[in-house]
């Protein structure tokens, strides 16, 4: 029950971050309003494999996991970030109704050293999805004057 709420949580979030993109155009892509900062794109991207990265580093996966695993993702236009949202939530939602009560409980260790329990770390990734999701609307609100104009929260 308590998987499902925050689950839907992170649903609305990624849905949200849906409706933005779908306002944005491929150029919106390379705007990049702090030098050495993320570009629109490169924070859509990063947004769109939170779900299966924070999955992969609550399952212990070391560093050098998750480097390649970073370093195997693209998501360069809007569809593939679309996709990439959708598919990793899905994966995200899919693996979480599948553990027991006892696997949620269960603790696991991050490779810098932070111990949550499977439970504590799905709310990581809601709050994860939410912090990029807000420096998004920002960036597009206060540096490019696009407001999507949409409900952040239900």
């Amino acid at each position: 029950m308590h998987c499902e709420s925050v689950l839907n949580q992170i649903k609305v979030a990624v849905n949200t971050v849906l409706e933005i993109i779908d306002q944005l155009e491929e150029e919106d892509l390379k705007k990049r309003p702090t030098p050495n900062k993320h570009s629109v794109g490169e924070l859509l991207e990063h947004l769109a494999v939170i779900c299966e990265a924070d999955w992969r580093i609550s399952n212990e996966a070391s560093e050098e996991e998750m480097r390649n695993f970073y370093s195997g993702v693209s998501y360069k236009n809007l569809n593939a970030i679309r996709k990439g949202l959708r598919k990793n939530f899905r994966a995200l939602e899919s693996n979480y109704m599948k553990l027991s009560e006892e696997e949620l409980l269960s603790k696991s260790l991050s490779y810098w050293g932070v111990t949550y329990t499977r439970y504590e770390w799905l709310l990581e990734i809601l709050a994860h999805v939410y912090h990029h999701r807000g420096q998004l609307h920002a960036m597009l609100v206060h540096c490019y004057d696009k407001d999507p104009r949409i409900l952040m929260f239900e």
